[in-house]
């Protein structure tokens, strides 16, 4: 049999009562914390690879990827500052690529939401 196809509607507008809260980001910067909520679209049964939707209030922290991940950013804006000190501005819309250990600050500005894929 083959694997089934996933698909979340309007995934842009789900409602925050559409998600699960996630709770605080794990290492924050000061105040306001930021917190995260999603909703899991697939997840493999071994957890190699997720997809979703994820949603973060304004703050600001310690951000380390340990999986290669692409992200759709569908509203809010935010900046990436790498621990070199290379910065990424991102805003709804935008696209991006985080591989696997990469290290820097991420600073929610206005609240984000973006569908994922974690590999």
């Amino acid at each position: 049999m083959a694997p089934a196809a996933h698909v979340l509607k309007q995934a842009a507008g789900l409602a925050e009562a559409e998600l699960t809260d996630w709770g605080p980001v794990p290492e924050p910067v000061g105040a306001p914390v930021a917190r995260t909520s999603g909703r899991l679209l697939h997840r493999d049964a071994d957890g190699a690879n997720e997809t979703g939707v994820w949603m973060c209030t304004p703050g600001t922290w310690r951000c380390h990827v340990t999986r290669n991940e692409f992200c759709h950013f569908l509203a809010g804006d935010c900046t990436y500052t790498a621990d070199d000190g290379t910065r990424l501005e991102i805003a709804g819309g935008d696209a991006a690529y985080f591989p696997a250990g990469w290290r820097g600050v991420c600073e929610v500005r206005r609240t984000v939401r973006k569908t994922y894929m974690i590999r």
